[in-house]
Formats: structure tokens, C-alpha cells, sequence
């Protein structure tokens, strides 16, 4: 059905974690007004489930892929926002207060209902790390197993709550589709951050992500 996943370099094949939640919102970033959701979770919104769960300095996470456990079904969403947004430095200070009814403004956005996904993805250690890769690895599979994080995950936006646990045996939904350009991974450098992209699909309910995507010179907005 899909070819095999990619091992680490000391040979162990992806962790995994599943993940689901009454809603998810992966925004395509050429459609972030009225915000339209991509039919799976991006590569970037896994790291932010991962990093949730377990995240160390000596340690970055490569997802590989992403299976999609339930059907895709979508709904839209009005909602009120403000565009007086304030600096962190300013709130800090007490310096600037916000007029939310002043600068009130209605979106629509469209978004997935009843998700669940099964993550597989790499521990990749950097130069300072101090423990062996299956240290990490053993530690991660740990606070799956108790349920335990730093936060509390979420899809998308922070108002759609993951919930999470072990990966169990369900099929990938048999679902296969050309999905478009979607972000792979942010760098970030001392000057603004630089932005890579792939082509993503879907085949019999599997995304597979590439080691590597195409960078942009060009600044792209968060």
C-alpha cells in the first residue's frame, strides 16, 4: 500500500503517536484571511504536537509521515477578532492598553471536524546532546504511555485541543489526493526566518514527508 518509512541512522524505525480531537484548523497559507484548512495535519503542526508531549535542547523531531485515521469532514466557523494586537514588551510594561470593540472584525473559517491522526517521526540529535538517541526515544514513549505533557496539544489553533496515546493497528482511511504545496519546516536565523515547502500528498491515507523541502529566499508571514 505505501512503501516503507525511513529508518533513523541507528536503524529504529519512526516512533508514533496517535492523536485526535473534535476539531483541527492547518491553515493554507495562501488562504489565511478567510482561512481554509488543509485536509491533513502539516508536517510543522506534528512538531508542535511532539513538542508538546517531549522536547529537549538536544534534540530536534522529523516527522516522516502522517496517516489520516478518520474521514475529512469540514465545517465553517464565524468567529470575532481583534486586529489591536500588542507587542510582548508593551503588555509586559502596561504601556498600551487594547480597544477589541473598536477594531472588531468577523472571519469565516473553514475547518476539519472529528480527527485523528497517527504520527511517525524521528528524535534527531544535535552536537550537545549527552544521551543516545533510544534514551529519547524510550523517554517519549514513557509520557505517551502516562499521558503526560507540557502543554496541552492542539491542532492547529490553540482552540482545537489534542487529545492523545499509543498508536494502535486502524487502517489509514483509503483516501488518496493531491493536496498542493504545503510548509514543510521554518529556519530560524538572525535575521528573519526562511521558509521550505513540498509537495504534498495523500495516498491511501498516508502523507509522506521528505527529509527536506525547497527553500524560499523570500521572508514568507507565520
Amino acid at each position: 500500500m505505501n512503501r516503507e518509512l525511513p529508518k533513523s541512522p541507528e536503524g529504529a524505525p519512526p516512533l508514533t503517536v496517535q492523536v485526535w480531537g473534535r476539531g483541527a484548523l492547518f491553515t493554507r497559507p495562501e488562504l489565511k484571511v478567510e482561512r481554509v484548512t488543509y485536509p491533513v495535519m502539516t508536517p510543522t503542526a506534528a512538531i508542535g504536537v511532539l513538542e508538546a508531549i517531549f522536547w529537549k535542547p538536544e534534540f530536534g523531531w522529523r516527522p516522516v509521515a502522517i496517516d489520516v485515521l478518520e474521514p475529512i469532514h469540514q465545517f465553517t466557523q464565524k468567529r470575532n477578532e481583534t486586529t489591536d494586537l500588542v507587542m510582548l514588551e508593551d503588555a509586559v510594561k502596561h504601556e498600551t492598553t487594547v480597544d477589541s470593540p473598536g477594531n472588531r472584525t468577523q472571519r469565516n473559517s473553514i475547518c476539519l471536524r472529528d480527527v485523528a491522526y497517527r504520527i511517525h517521526a524521528h528524535v534527531e540529535l544535535r552536537e550537545h546532546a549527552t544521551k543516545p538517541e533510544a534514551a529519547y526515544r524510550d523517554q517519549f514513549r514513557r509520557r505517551v504511555e502516562r499521558g503526560q505533557c507540557f502543554h496541552q496539544p492542539y491542532l492547529g489553533t490553540r482552540e482545537f485541543s489534542a487529545h492523545f496515546g499509543p498508536a494502535d493497528d486502524s487502517e489509514p482511511q483509503p483516501i488518496t489526493d493531491d493536496l498542493g504545496i504545503m510548509l514543510h519546516s521554518v529556519h530560524y536565523g538572525e535575521k528573519s526566518p526562511s521558509f521550505s515547502w513540498f509537495t504534498a500528498r495523500l495516498e491511501s491515507g498516508r502523507m509522506h514527508i521528505p527529509r527536506t523541502g525547497i527553500n524560499t529566499d523570500a521572508p514568507v508571514e507565520a
